[in-house]
This record gives structure tokens, C-alpha cells and sequence, in this order.
């Protein structure tokens, strides 16, 4: 199995590339639980919501890596629970980067911000490019201070799209779950 982790600031495109890349080579995707815990609420996040939101999305990546799949497709993970909370809290429980730490991604594509406008949906609160892009930084950061397998995406939308392919196509060594010969 192997797992690939789309992270990055807000409206950098992770939901829809994740759609693309199962799209063009199957696998399984997991996606934001976050927004699955607002739309649930019906308001915004506390920061005591921030250990139920991560035990969410710990439950649906526990469940997909269950159902051992060629290829996880998670739309984002705890990187971005902890950063999350970090910026809007100014703290974030400790054991969420440990729980983080503990766990093995095998590709980290971190989108970029810079190419792409920002799209409001109710649920995003960044429209400044200069804080979406320190998220990028202090993700950047935390990825390569810890030895993490990270490939930056940026460009516009075709741009990324094909970057984000291509490095999948790496990732599985040229062959797609979807197809058993090189595709």
C-alpha cells in the first residue's frame, strides 16, 4: 500500500486533485473530516473541538489503511489539524503531532498557493494571500525538519494537475492500482 498525503493552505486545489488522481489511478481517498465536523455542528471550530476533529481524522484514515488499498489517497492529515489550530488557537494539543509522527506517508505533494486564486466556501478563512502562503511555510518546515517525502506543487490548474499525476505515476512505479500493466 501506499499512502499519499495532499497537504497545504486552503484553496490550493487538495480536494480536487485528490478526486483527479483517483480518478486516473483508482485507490482509496479519504478526505477532510473537518468539514464533515462543521457542516455536523452547523458553526465554526473551537479549540476544544480540535481533539475531536483529529480523532475523526484519525478514525477515517485508521478505516481506509484497514481496507489496505494500492493507493490511500488522504486529501489532508494531521499536519494540517496542527497547524490549523496553531494559527487560529495559538496552541494545539501535544500528543496530535506525536500521533502524527508515529505514522508512516510514503508521498507528501504540498500545494502551493501562489498561481491560483483563492475561493471562498463558507468554510475557508484565508483569502490573504500572504497567510495562506506562511501556511505553506511552517508545513514546508515542519515536513523537512522531520525527514518527511514531500514534492512541492505549483503552477495553475493544468500545471498541477499533470505535476501531481506524474509524481503519482512515480510513486506507484509507473503502473496505476487501476490497470496491471504499465499505463
Amino acid at each position: 500500500m501506499k499512502v499519499l498525503v495532499l497537504t497545504g493552505p486552503e484553496s490550493s486545489g487538495k480536494s480536487w486533485l485528490s478526486g483527479e488522481i483517483q480518478a486516473h489511478f483508482g485507490g482509496e481517498l479519504v478526505g477532510e473530516y473537518v468539514r464533515h465536523f462543521i457542516d455536523e455542528q452547523g458553526r465554526d471550530t473551537c479549540y476544544a473541538d480540535i481533539p475531536a476533529i483529529a480523532r475523526g481524522q484519525l478514525a477515517w484514515e485508521d478505516s481506509a489503511r484497514g481496507h489496505q488499498p494500492e493507493l490511500l489517497i488522504l486529501d489532508t492529515h494531521l499536519l494540517s489539524n496542527m497547524l490549523w489550530s496553531r494559527a487560529l488557537f495559538g496552541d494545539c494539543p501535544a500528543w496530535i503531532e506525536q500521533a502524527l509522527l508515529d505514522r508512516t506517508y510514503d508521498l507528501h505533494l504540498l500545494l502551493d498557493p501562489v498561481g491560483v486564486s483563492w475561493v471562498g466556501d463558507g468554510q475557508r478563512c484565508q483569502p490573504d494571500l500572504g497567510q495562506r502562503k506562511a501556511f505553506f511555510n511552517d508545513s514546508l518546515q515542519w515536513l523537512q525538519r522531520h525527514r518527511q517525502p514531500v514534492q512541492i506543487i505549483d503552477g495553475d490548474w493544468p500545471q498541477r494537475s499533470a505535476a501531481v499525476l506524474g509524481a503519482v505515476q512515480r510513486l506507484l512505479g509507473g503502473k496505476s492500482p487501476a490497470c496491471p500493466t504499465e499505463c
